[in-house]
């Protein structure tokens, strides 16, 4: 047999699945004030600290993008300006460049020309919710100092897939109102001073590590702790979360226990016991609900083609016809439902 029918004949291997990376990434939203904000924020990342930032500020369209040079000031990591399709890598920084959005793929990001007109653009959102379906629970959000409220639905979906969410304090913000958005949300786990934000950051991130350690001697199976977590809720709250996934729930209080630098379930019933609006933030922490306008496109082409034309075929000569959206989240379910023709 030849060289050639032995090369025709020989299995081709399929590519291998694309995989995220294994270090954390940070997606940075800022606006008007940012840059002193962001060179503060990265004064106080060291250099090897095992993570990537992605910053995502709004920028003049028609001037030349030297925001990479201007941080490359303040840290000893690398800053690049976001080429299309460039692979993220630990230790470094990277910018988007003007008229761009940014997207994020299994830890390579992509640059789309803007849709939305000026004014009515959210890079910061665009970003943020991709580096949420991206990253998952690994992913991190901050918004320092801007104007509007671009980064708040990034943020709502990064808390949505169990991530971190930080904001800059708006009292040391030059422009408070993107910050102050953020926290009106409800959705925010963290809020320092620009320059605190790092240790924050990575103080959390080693005890998530610690209590992840399947050898760590913290209770995390200690179903009595649980139990006392769901009763508090119960009595506080008036919801019974008896019957919620048992996963689900230790991994919100794992996540709790971390913002909070608590290492033992019994150590936070306690902080519990004496932090009434804690037990808040944990009921909404277990209520985030992951829902965008049009999402599962398919159902709603489906919907579209089959399901509403064979209802109003149906319909008698001058009915009405209601519809509704079961277990609605938060009303993009219900609007995307409305706005079907």
């Amino acid at each position: 047999m030849s060289n050639a029918s032995q090369k025709n004949t020989t299995p081709q291997a399929e590519p291998a699945p694309q995989e995220s990376p294994a270090f954390p990434i940070v997606g940075i939203g800022a606006s008007a004030g940012g840059l002193e904000a962001l060179e503060l924020f990265l004064r106080q990342v060291p250099e090897k600290c095992g993570l990537a930032f992605v910053i995502v500020q709004h920028l003049d369209p028609t001037h030349k993008g030297i925001l990479p040079e201007l941080l490359q000031r303040a840290t000893g990591m690398e800053v690049h300006q976001v080429r299309d399709n460039l692979k993220v890598k630990v230790n470094s920084v990277y910018v988007i460049p003007p008229n761009k959005d940014l997207s994020i793929l299994h830890g390579v990001l992509h640059l789309f020309p803007p849709v939305a007109p000026r004014g009515l653009r959210l890079p910061i959102d665009f970003f943020l919710r991709s580096l949420a379906e991206d990253q998952q629970e690994a992913s991190i959000g901050v918004i320092l100092s801007g104007m509007g409220s671009d980064g708040t639905l990034g943020l709502k979906a990064i808390k949505g897939r169990g991530g971190l969410v930080l904001v800059q304090d708006p009292a040391t913000a030059k422009f408070d109102s993107m910050p102050r958005s953020a926290i009106a949300s409800g959705f925010v786990d963290l809020v320092a001073p620009a320059d605190q934000l790092p240790e924050r950051i990575i103080a959390y991130l080693h005890h998530a590590k610690v209590l992840a350690d399947p050898d760590c001697p913290m209770e995390k199976k200690d179903q009595s702790a649980l139990d006392k977590v769901i009763i508090l809720l119960r009595s506080t709250v008036g919801q019974d979360f008896s019957l919620y996934k048992r996963t689900t729930l230790q991994r919100r209080i794992e996540r709790r226990m971390g913002i909070h630098q608590l290492g033992k379930i019994s150590d936070y019933v306690r902080y519990l016991q004496n932090n009434s609006i804690e037990v808040e933030l944990l009921f909404r922490e277990l209520l985030i609900g992951v829902t965008n306008f049009f999402r599962d496109s398919e159902a709603w082409d489906r919907l579209r083609t089959e399901v509403i034309p064979a209802l109003l075929e149906k319909r008698p000569e001058g009915g009405m016809l209601r519809a509704w959206s079961v277990g609605c989240s938060s009303g993009e379910e219900a609007y995307s439902l409305a706005k079907e023709p």
